[in-house]
């Protein structure tokens, strides 16, 4: 089987790569982490220390991408605290490296949040009118990557991620006078972001835009009250608002043309 390089082997990118290596690929793994790098080895991941700045990148990433058709870059933007170096400037540094070696398609883990909060029903299709910095800084490297001749690009924006150990809910219990009652979640499970991941590598959908984002939009203020009560958890209230137009993320494509189907409702 070919090889694959991961570069962020986090919440994300860890169980991905153990996936992937279970169905018979080589991984080399990148962490910012030197604790993280013997827990990649005892897995099978060659690991590397790999860390971006707007100006550079530290650590060995020739030798990271070496021999890697496809890399996956699994990076989040970090856009909190007023000094936070432009995401978009750390791809822009890694690029050329990118495309002196071995790669031919790349996988970018964007985010739903290149859209406003405020922009309606988007898909695929639509332009995302970003409100945020890091949505802002997502939607000019997603822009950067798919503009480069020498790889194929593949963006997949995923919603806001869910796991066993990880819920919105656990942070917005028994807070009150919350807004966005009226909003549509948009939120996917961690098995269905490694499903998607390996049928766009299985399929060879490359060159592609895709949303992540489970087919289920109940609203915020009934889905975190129903999840709370489950979890014996106080719920979370929301004060009313007029009504306006929310995101609301479809994922058309990914069941279209990719012939997904999502393992976990929400």
């Amino acid at each position: 089987m070919p090889q694959i390089s991961i570069l962020g082997c986090g919440w994300l990118g860890f169980p991905l790569a153990l996936s992937l290596k279970r169905k018979g690929y080589f991984l080399k793994g990148s962490t910012t982490s030197k604790e993280k790098l013997a827990v990649l080895s005892e897995h099978g991941i060659e690991p590397y220390l790999i860390h971006l700045t707007e100006n550079t990148i530290g650590g060995k990433i020739d030798s990271f991408l070496a021999g890697s058709q496809t890399l996956i870059i699994n990076v989040p933007p970090g856009m909190r605290g007023q000094n936070a170096p432009p995401f978009s400037k750390k791809i822009k540094a890694l690029i050329p490296f990118i495309e002196t070696s071995e790669v031919k398609q790349l996988l970018f883990v964007s985010s739903t949040s290149v859209f406003s909060d405020i922009q309606g029903k988007v898909d695929e299709d639509t332009t995302p009118q970003p409100d945020s910095d890091s949505g802002k800084e997502l939607f000019k490297a997603e822009q950067l990557l798919m503009g480069s001749d020498f790889f194929k690009t593949t963006v997949v924006r995923f919603g806001g991620l869910l796991g066993e150990d990880r819920h919105p809910v656990n942070f917005l219990a028994g807070r009150e006078d919350l807004s966005g009652g009226d909003a549509p979640v948009n939120l996917i499970y961690r098995e269905d972001c490694i499903g998607i991941i390996e049928s766009i590598i299985e399929n060879k959908y490359w060159g592609k835009m895709l949303h992540g984002v489970a087919p289920e939009h109940p609203l915020k203020k009934e889905y975190y009250t129903k999840i709370a009560l489950e979890k014996n958890l106080i719920p979370p209230d929301f004060k009313t608002e007029k009504k306006i137009l929310y995101k609301c993320v479809s994922s058309k494509y990914v069941s279209k043309d990719l012939g997904y189907t999502f393992k976990k409702a929400i």
